[in-house]
């Protein structure tokens, strides 16, 4: 089947409304205790578990057990990606669509943070899982939070990340991915980069009332599955700027930002973490996607070579880097 073809499930109906949330990714890193260091001390992340390998990690007012598994593996990359479904029944809907198209790999136990998953790739190759079942985060006394409507206690520790916000994948098809997310996992697009020569070079989708929780951009080196970055959410503008002093103070790379982008009016500052992945800090500020009816807005090339929301040229390795790197490919 053809990906950009996709229009509707294999029962002959739209999707939409069956995942709940972007729920965490794993993420491997070749320097595991530095990637630990980095999220915990720098970001100020809490660590809620640790099995073998690999240590979980969550942002002060993340509700599930984690939304960052980090892993210890040769090289940067992205172990999986992962979806909560609304129901028990909306996940076994999408499970039986992915298993009609032939990208279902089958299901795994789950791990620490929540119950059984079903993996799968985009057409791209992006290891992907859906679940239900999941175990929500519980407050130590040292985390108990004043008030019971928060997850947890604010950390006042480095950059101080409240939750995850999004996902940015890299791909040799945009396209590709993205029909695939809109028409089988039920995304709604929400902006697009669509070029003179009608070459799609870049999606944001969502499946919350968020303007989007996963973007899709080109891949300029042509690799196909890789991980551009990942998000976590701030309260403010000026947290964002205090997470660039920190990082300053810390020895971090800072590969662009603090600045606004054009596209979803994002306020970002791009770092990267030990283990050799872009890491974002961002405020997405109060955009919310309330319209039923809502029409994807369109960026033409012309326009994206203005750069960024107030004229930041965009850096050149914003379009060729991502993990794992390609000669490790």
């Amino acid at each position: 089947m053809e990906a950009h073809a996709f229009t509707q499930d294999a029962w002959g109906r739209w999707p939409y409304g069956d995942l709940a949330h972007l729920a965490h990714l794993e993420l491997l890193t070749p320097k595991l205790e530095e990637s630990l260091r980095f999220f915990t001390q720098v970001m100020g992340m809490e660590v809620s578990g640790h099995e073998g390998d690999s240590y979980y990690l969550r942002g002060w007012d993340d509700y599930e057990f984690h939304t960052l598994k980090l892993t210890a593996d040769k090289r940067p990359g992205l172990g999986h990606l992962a979806f909560r479904a609304k129901s028990p029944e909306g996940l076994l809907r999408r499970v039986r669509a992915l298993e009609a198209l032939g990208l279902g790999e089958g299901w795994t136990e789950g791990d620490l943070g929540h119950g059984p998953a079903y993996r799968f790739r985009t057409p791209d190759g992006h290891p992907m899982e859906l679940y239900y079942e999941t175990r929500w985060y519980t407050p130590t006394e040292a985390t108990r939070p004043a008030l019971k409507n928060q997850a947890s206690r604010f950390p006042g520790r480095g950059a101080n990340l409240r939750r995850l916000d999004h996902v940015n994948l890299l791909a040799s098809d945009v396209g590709a991915v993205r029909a695939f997310m809109e028409h089988f996992l039920g995304m709604k697009v929400t902006e697009q980069i669509l070029f003179r020569d009608g070459s799609e070079q870049g999606a944001w989708l969502t499946c919350t009332n968020k303007t989007y929780d996963v973007a899709i951009t080109k891949d300029h080196l042509g690799a196909k599955g890789r991980l551009h970055h990942f998000t976590y959410a701030v309260d403010s503008r000026e947290e964002v700027l205090r997470a660039a002093d920190v990082c300053l103070e810390h020895g971090v790379f800072i590969e662009t930002g603090p600045h606004k982008h054009a596209i979803q009016q994002t306020f970002f500052l791009y770092v990267y973490e030990p283990g050799g992945c872009r890491f974002e800090v961002a405020c997405p500020g109060a955009r919310l996607l309330l319209a039923p009816d809502w029409k994807p807005i369109v960026w033409d090339e012309e326009e994206r070579k203005k750069g960024q929301a107030w004229g930041l040229k965009t850096v050149e390795s914003f379009h060729t880097y991502g993990v794992p790197p390609v000669e490790e490919a």
